[in-house]
This record gives C-alpha cells, sequence and structure tokens, in this order.
C-alpha cells in the first residue's frame, strides 16, 4: 500500500518535541497494549486518531467547563480538524483545572497532535479527519442535548457518535495499509459500528456511579421503568434487588454486541496477527469485564473490575494463539464462565 507516514514516535512543533507513544499509554493503558503491536505506520496512524479523540472526550467530559462553553469548544474543535480554525485558537480557548486528568495532558498538545496528523498522507489523514470530525460533531450534539436517554435508541445514539464512528476509522484504516483487510471491508464495516458499540455499553456498566456523580447516566429510562424505579433511584441503596436487575439488562445489551464484534474479530485474516491483537485485546477485556460485572452489587459502587493478573493472562494467552478463531471461541466461553480466571 506504500508508505501511509513516518514509524517515529516523537513529532517536533518547533523546539517542542511530543511523545505519541507516552501520551497514548497515559490515556489508555489497555488500547495501547493492542496498538503498539501493529506495523509502526499503522500503529502511528491509529495512535494518532486515538489521541485526537481523547481530545474530544477532554472537552465533553470534563466537568469544570460549562455545558455551553463545552458545545462551542467542540464546535471550535470540529473545525480545526478541516482547517477551517487553527490549533492555537482551540488551545487559548481551552482551560484547565488544577486536576491533571490523563486526557487533559493529552489535550494541552492538540497543537502538536494536529502537526503530527497534516504529517500523514492523504488516505489515512483524509479518514481520521472524516471520522473524528463526525465524532466531535455528535458529542457536541449530545452535550446541548443533555443525559436525556429514554429508550434503548437513544443509548444507542448517544454511543454511536462516541464509539461506533471510531470503529469504521479503525477498519478503514485497516483497510488503508491491508489489501487482504480491504478485500474484506463489506464483511467487516456493518460489525465495525457494533464493536463500537460493545466496548461502550461495558465502559458505560464499568462507569455507572462515576458517570452519574458528574450528572449523566446513560442508562434509558425504559430499563428503570421495568422494573418500576427511576434513573436517580439506581444507586439508592433501598432499590439495589431493581438497580441490579437493570444492570443485567446492561450485561445482556453488551453481550449482544460483544458476539457481533467477536464476528468481526473472526473475518479478519488469519494471517494479520498484529491487526487481529489490536482487536482481540479490547474484546476479552470487555467480554471478562462482563463477566464480573453480573449479578454484581459492586458495579453500583463503581468497583468491579478485572484484575491486573487476569489482564496479564489474556494478553499473554491471546498473543500466543490469538490468530485460531476456534481457540478464540473457547477461549471466550472460559471467560464468561470461569468465576476465577
Amino acid at each position: 500500500m506504500g508508505q501511509l507516514l513516518s514509524s517515529k514516535s516523537q513529532v517536533h512543533v518547533g523546539e517542542h518535541a511530543i511523545d505519541l507513544k507516552h501520551l497514548l499509554r497515559i490515556s489508555s493503558r489497555t488500547f495501547s497494549l493492542g496498538i503498539e503491536r501493529l506495523p509502526k505506520r499503522l500503529s502511528k496512524a491509529i495512535t494518532i486518531a486515538y489521541l485526537l479523540l481523547r481530545v474530544s472526550d477532554y472537552i465533553e467530559d470534563e466537568p469544570d467547563i460549562p455545558i455551553s462553553k463545552k458545545v462551542d469548544l467542540l464546535n471550535h474543535w470540529a473545525n480545526v480538524l478541516v482547517g477551517e480554525a487553527s490549533a492555537h485558537s482551540l488551545s487559548q480557548m481551552m482551560q484547565f483545572s488544577a486536576t491533571v486528568s490523563p486526557d487533559a495532558i493529552v489535550a494541552k498538545e492538540v497543537i502538536g497532535l494536529m502537526h503530527a496528523l497534516n504529517k500523514l498522507s492523504e488516505i489515512p489523514r483524509s479518514i481520521i479527519i472524516q471520522n473524528v470530525h463526525a465524532s466531535t460533531l455528535g458529542m457536541a450534539y449530545w452535550v446541548e442535548r443533555g443525559p436525556q436517554i429514554a429508550n434503548e435508541d437513544d443509548m444507542d445514539s448517544y454511543m454511536h457518535e462516541v464509539a461506533g464512528r471510531p470503529g469504521f476509522l479503525v477498519t478503514r484504516l485497516f483497510a488503508a495499509y491491508s489489501k487482504s483487510v480491504k478485500t474484506r471491508i463489506g464483511r467487516l464495516l456493518p460489525l465495525a459500528r457494533e464493536c463500537g458499540l460493545a466496548l461502550q455499553t461495558v465502559n458505560i456498566i464499568r462507569g455507572l456511579k462515576k458517570d452519574y456523580e458528574r450528572g449523566w447516566i446513560f442508562v434509558p429510562e425504559s430499563f428503570c421503568a421495568a422494573v418500576n424505579i427511576s434513573r436517580n433511584e439506581l444507586f439508592d441503596p433501598r432499590y439495589q434487588k431493581e438497580a441490579l436487575q437493570v444492570v443485567e439488562m446492561l450485561v445482556e445489551k453488551a453481550d449482544g454486541h460483544l458476539k457481533s464484534a467477536t464476528q468481526y474479530y473472526k473475518a479478519l485474516p488469519p494471517w494479520k496477527h498484529a491487526i487481529r491483537l489490536s482487536c482481540l485485546y479490547p474484546l476479552l477485556f470487555a467480554i471478562r469485564t462482563l463477566a464480573v460485572s453480573r449479578k454484581n452489587d459492586q458495579v453500583l459502587q463503581g468497583a468491579a473490575k478485572m484484575s491486573r493478573d487476569e489482564v496479564r493472562r489474556i494478553v499473554r494467552d491471546s498473543t500466543i494463539w490469538g490468530w485460531s478463531n476456534a481457540w478464540v471461541d473457547s477461549y471466550i466461553h472460559r471467560l464468561e464462565v470461569a468465576e476465577n480466571f
């Protein structure tokens, strides 16, 4: 496919260098595991795409930014991405609190990130711009609309903007790098959105309490109504039984998306082991997290998660055997049913 981009991790902006690999690692320990295994040029393209999306996430999630300012910043950021505004102007508009989050660290480097993006060749650059721009505008819409998740369609609509579109982005970058993936794009794209929805549903389950504390509840009102509670009563100890029934609805929803995400993984060429691993790690992490979350009241306290030992074991095992679809099916079953994996 030719040289998509330089494989060096550092990007120089004037006298200031940003280390893309370092930014990736501090912003996501789990995604970095797979992205860093990719061939260098593809890894760098996906790293840049991921970090640009984290800028959008920072603006969307930062509690110290007023809602109206978030909408303005997201729209301005969308304009920066398509060349209608400068990264310098966005950097000056953003205000950072004393508490430095990983996303804030990434967002502070927006000038360097745009410089890195603009150094890519036309195909990966256009794929990234189109998808990050659309996702950012989708976030702006939902920030302005507010946490009004009436039903499952609303939930899916939100998740499509923040995770489904990135699924399309990554798939198109895979295809730009690999001819064998490109020949399967017709099978992969319909499943790419499901991959994003799968991971995002699990993230919502993991972050129920944290999101609630910042004023957002991504659980559909219809799920709560089915067990005769309101969304605000999810965290009331008096309604723990009903709340766990709602969590189980979310678990079943996530499980359906994860099954489609598994089909996406199995549709990737077996000989593209690095590309497959970049998808397999987050897939298996999500499946195990979901297993830990089932009928677990700790989910409502934000404490249900995999152990570090489980993460290491999944990485080790899948790196050795992940080329085999039959092994993946068997391993997924183990992750789902084993109490102590």
